[in-house]
């Protein structure tokens, strides 16, 4: 809110006037065929869970997906160096909850993340079955999470996913301890 004041009649006050909003302009179409593909879903679920009060209950998926989307423009406007909101925080949470989710769907086993992301935005995340490590992945820059597309999110959570069922498959033994 910005101050301005008015003057009339000798008499000043001050008015407080709201910035114009910004119109929502959402990176993915609403058409668009990533929207459908198993972990496009699965991060809706995750994110619509994050929605503990339904504001987003009636939007589309393309919108609650879009802020993961980090296009040219999106990512100029966050600072090079910066610490990551609790918004940023929960989306990263989200993906690595995806990703275990689907993990857990295709190895009939039980896949757990554990994150830990200092003030900075530096961290790690791991996702475990039994005692196997199945992911571990070093985190920079979280505050600047997010991806060129949808299409690219799916892909890289594609190859993790098949990463770490391929490592599950193999070390059966340890990731049923």
């Amino acid at each position: 809110m910005t101050d301005e004041t008015k003057t009339g009649t000798g008499l000043e006050m001050k008015v407080n006037i709201a910035p114009p909003r910004k119109k929502v302009v959402l990176s993915i179409e609403e058409s668009d065929p990533a929207l459908q593909t198993e972990f496009a879903k699965e991060m809706v679920k995750q994110l619509r869970a994050l929605d503990t009060y339904g504001a987003h209950e009636s939007k589309h998926n393309a919108f609650i997906l879009s802020p993961l989307v980090l296009t040219k423009e999106r990512k100029a406007e966050i600072p090079v160096m910066g610490d990551p909101d609790d918004v940023t925080m929960s989306r990263v949470q989200a993906y690595y909850n995806g990703l275990s989710a689907l993990i857990e769907v295709k190895t009939g086993m039980m896949a757990v993340p554990m994150i830990n992301i200092s003030h900075e935005g530096f961290g790690r995340v791991t996702i475990s079955i039994g005692k196997l490590l199945v992911l571990d992945k070093t985190l920079r820059d979280v505050h600047r999470f997010g991806f060129k597309s949808l299409e690219k999110m799916v892909e890289e959570a594609d190859k993790l996913i098949a990463k770490a069922v391929e490592l599950a498959t193999k070390y059966e033994e340890v990731a049923r301890l």
